[in-house]
């Protein structure tokens, strides 16, 4: 296939590509560095990258997929024993890092080779990799056992992208800005890969915060991406920070993913700024499957559509496809296109168990899907989906009408053994003032009159945090532990 980033032997030459705090590349300087780089990456099969929110961590993965080699992105807050495991899988040849950095005594091992952002020359040679040889393998969080491996071909990082580009006019001339990690999907290939792409460029704030986005997209951005955790940090600063509102007024696109934003937040957001954050769905095996589109209806709560080149489908629990969208019957969501991983590597048991027989893979998502095929995700197979009084619900409808409480900051549900019901539901709530929580009658009331009574959480424990991972999402798990 042709090169994943065209821009780099293109007319573009002096246009910004990456910029990390006061550090930047231009598409030349880029392209030295990753041809330099690349240049004595080609003998591996696989190299790993130590990826901090470093200019370095692009420059290592750009280098990697021009050279037509698999790059394995790892987590620097990993644990030692996760660290062991996920080298072992994937037996990287050589370890990419930033000079300076200081790596855990699991990586020691490894073969170090310090990324030099100073290249001589100009771009690799267009790479013989083919569509289907892989990009990456990006490990998966391991919540039922060892972060397996999926293996993302180069032809799922070009569709993904392009569709994308479709759904959201994203061209050459948008600017993103973004705070996210490096070592995940979202922060990664939509967030670095995604603009390179395109040809645009990308600022990278490092750490996130409510004053680098304003500063960003007050000085020409046009794109922000981010999970829920921030957009919930902008929507309780905004009524303080006139430069936000006016920066995300401003921007031509917000996204949020990773996990579900709430509804209450995007309210918030569009009540202050007149711009409505778009949400799009995909996961580390698919990378994106919809998105609501930029000329298209931002319907808060949903992730819209399918993108170009994807099959989506609901299916029953015992398989058989939902062949009428209603917006109340929930199903298993399952996929099908060129924007799928190819296997978990090493464990063909899983890779086998993760497709039906005629290709499709099965997400563990529960979603319903409105008439005109807008998807609205109603949570995980395994920790979201109640099964109570003869019902499916689903927690995320649940938690977004919690949050519409004044008196509950933070919310997650789940579901335990009921002797009458099946399951009861249960909420988990952050209140807003510790002092005077709101009770069990006032929340299910409040549930109750919003959605149905027989969604009304019958147990609330107040806790003080939701235990999330990096990308924001809550670990349920941890709750009942």
């Amino acid at each position: 296939m042709t090169s994943l980033f065209p821009a780099l032997r293109g007319a573009t030459a002096d246009r910004p590509a990456l910029r990390f705090g006061d550090r930047s590349l231009t598409y030349a300087q880029l392209a030295a560095a990753t041809g330099t780089l690349a240049a004595r990456l080609a003998r591996y099969d696989r190299v790993a990258v130590w990826a901090t929110p470093e200019l370095e961590t692009a420059v290592a993965v750009v280098a990697a997929l021009e050279a037509g080699v698999a790059a394995v992105p790892l987590n620097p807050k990993s644990g030692e024993k996760e660290l062991g495991h996920i080298l072992n899988d994937s037996a990287p040849g050589l370890l990419l890092a930033a000079p300076g950095a200081e790596l855990p005594s699991a990586v020691l091992d490894l073969e170090r080779l310090d990324v030099d952002v100073h290249g001589t020359g100009g771009p690799a040679p267009e790479s013989p990799a083919r569509d289907d040889d892989p990009a990456l393998v990006v490990y998966t969080s391991g919540t039922t056992g060892p972060p397996k491996g999926a293996v993302i071909p180069r032809r799922a990082v070009a569709t993904t992208l392009d569709a994308l580009a479709d759904a959201w006019q994203w061209t050459a001339r948008d600017v993103l800005v973004h705070g996210l990690p490096l070592f995940h999907v979202h922060g990664l290939v939509l967030g670095i890969l995604g603009p390179l792409r395109r040809g645009g460029s990308v600022r990278h704030l490092g750490r996130f915060s409510t004053e680098g986005v304003a500063r960003e997209l007050n000085g020409g951005a046009t794109m922000l991406f981010g999970v829920p955790t921030m957009y919930h940090r902008i929507a309780e600063t905004l009524s303080g920070e006139p430069e936000l509102a006016k920066a995300l007024a401003g921007a031509r696109l917000l996204v949020s993913g990773s996990a579900a934003l709430p509804v209450h937040d995007h309210e918030r957001i569009a009540a202050a700024t007149g711009r409505r954050v778009v949400e799009r769905y995909g996961m580390t095996e698919t990378l994106m499957n919809t998105s609501v589109r930029a000329d298209g209806e931002p319907r808060a709560g949903t992730v819209g559509v399918p993108l170009p080149g994807v099959e989506l489908r609901l299916v029953e629990e015992d398989g058989s496809p939902i062949t009428s969208y209603d917006g109340e019957t929930v199903g298993e969501i399952q996929v099908r296109g060129p924007n799928l991983f190819t296997e978990y590597l090493n464990r063909p048991d899983a890779t086998a168990a993760a497709f039906t027989a005629d290709g499709w893979f099965r997400t563990g998502d529960m979603a319903v899907r409105d008439a005109d095929g807008y998807v609205r995700i109603v949570g995980r197979k395994a920790t979201d989906l109640i099964k109570s009084g003869g019902y499916k619900i689903g927690a995320g409808e649940i938690e977004n009408a919690l949050l519409e409480h004044p008196g509950v900051r933070e919310a997650a549900v789940t579901g335990e053994p009921d002797p009458d019901l099946g399951e009861r539901i249960v909420a988990w709530i952050v209140p807003a003032d510790a002092q005077s929580p709101p009770s069990l009658e006032e929340l299910a009331d409040h549930v109750a009159r919003r959605l149905a009574p027989h969604k009304r959480p019958r147990v609330v424990h107040h806790i003080d945090s939701l235990p999330r991972n990096d990308m924001g999402k809550i670990m349920k798990r941890a709750l009942h532990a």
